[in-house]
C-alpha cells in the first residue's frame, strides 16, 4: 500500500509516474522533504517552463492505510498522466505554461499540515513569486453508478440542488474563487459527455477543502477540486475494497476530456 510508512512502495511509486512522463518525451524533477525522518518526494513535468504565467494540475499519490487506494487516489493520478500525455501530444498554443504535480501526504496523519506535498509545493511557488493563474485538483474521479438514488448528500439542502444518481462529476470551490470555478465549469461542461456540476462553499473548511486544493487558498492563489463526490458516494474509501474494479473508465475518459478542454481554453 502507497502510504506514508511504505517507502519502498513510495519509491516505486515515483520511479513509475517519472517513467510515464519519460515515455512522454519529458523530464520530470522531485522536489523532496523531510517528514517524521524519512523523505518524501513530489514528481513535476512542465508543458511550457519558460512562460511566466503558470497553471497548476496536481493529484496525490499516497493513500490512506492498507489498502488498494484505486478511487483514492490512484484514478486521479491516472487522470493527471493522461492530461498531461494528451497535452505532450497536441502541443496547444497557450501563453500560460502547465505543471503537472504528483504529491506526497495528502493522506492523514499529515493531512492539513505544513508537510503534505502540497503544501510544500505551493508554498515554493509562493517563495520563488510565481505568478498561478490557478490550480486544478483531481481527488477520486473514478467511482460513478447509474442506479437510482446512488448518490448521497450531507444535508437536505444539498440534495435538493444535486442528482440523487450518482453518474456526475463536480467541481468543488469556494466562493472567494467563484469566477475561476466558474469559468474551469462552463468550459469543462460544454459538450461534455459526462454531466460536470459546479458547488462553492463559503468558506475553506469541511467539505471544501479535503484535498491538496486548501493548500493553493493558503497562498492566495485561485484554486479548485475536480471530485466524485468521494466519502458521500463511494462506499469503498479509505476501505480494502477500493480496488480497481470498482472503477468507471468510460466515465473517467470523459472526466478527463472535459477537463483537457478546460486546461487549454482559460484564456476565453
Amino acid at each position: 500500500s502507497r502510504n506514508y510508512l511504505n517507502l519502498d512502495s513510495l519509491k516505486k511509486v515515483v520511479e513509475y509516474i517519472k517513467k510515464e512522463f519519460e515515455e512522454m518525451g519529458v523530464s520530470s524533477v522531485e522536489q523532496k522533504w523531510m517528514a517524521e525522518k524519512n523523505e518524501y518526494s513530489n514528481i513535476i513535468a512542465s508543458y511550457n517552463p519558460l512562460k511566466s504565467k503558470r497553471l497548476i494540475v496536481g493529484a496525490h499519490y499516497d493513500v490512506c492505510g492498507d489498502q488498494p487506494g484505486a478511487d483514492d487516489n490512484a484514478s486521479a493520478v491516472a487522470g493527471l498522466l493522461e492530461t498531461a500525455r494528451m497535452i505532450f501530444e497536441n502541443k496547444p498554443e497557450l501563453d500560460y505554461g502547465i505543471d503537472f504535480v504528483a504529491y506526497c501526504l495528502e493522506e492523514p496523519p499529515f493531512f492539513g499540515s505544513e508537510l503534505m506535498g502540497s503544501y510544500v509545493h505551493a508554498k515554493s511557488l509562493k517563495d520563488d513569486k510565481v505568478e498561478v493563474i490557478g490550480m486544478i485538483c483531481y481527488e477520486m474521479i473514478g467511482y460513478f453508478s447509474d442506479e437510482p438514488n446512488s448518490q448521497n448528500f450531507p444535508s437536505p439542502e444539498l440534495s435538493a440542488l444535486y442528482p440523487n444518481v450518482a453518474n456526475f462529476i463536480i467541481v468543488v470551490g469556494i466562493d472567494k474563487y467563484q469566477e475561476f470555478n466558474s469559468k474551469v465549469h462552463r468550459l469543462m461542461a460544454k459538450d461534455s459527455g459526462i454531466d460536470v456540476q459546479l458547488i462553492n462553499f463559503p468558506g475553506s473548511s469541511g467539505l471544501a477543502g479535503l484535498s491538496d486544493q486548501r493548500n493553493y487558498w493558503t497562498f492566495g492563489y485561485q484554486a479548485l477540486m475536480i471530485n466524485d463526490t468521494s466519502f458521500i458516494r463511494n462506499p469503498n474509501y479509505h476501505e480494502k475494497s477500493d480496488t480497481i474494479e470498482t472503477l468507471d473508465f468510460g466515465k473517467m475518459t470523459e472526466v478527463i476530456n472535459s477537463s483537457y478542454r478546460a486546461i487549454v481554453n482559460l484564456n476565453d
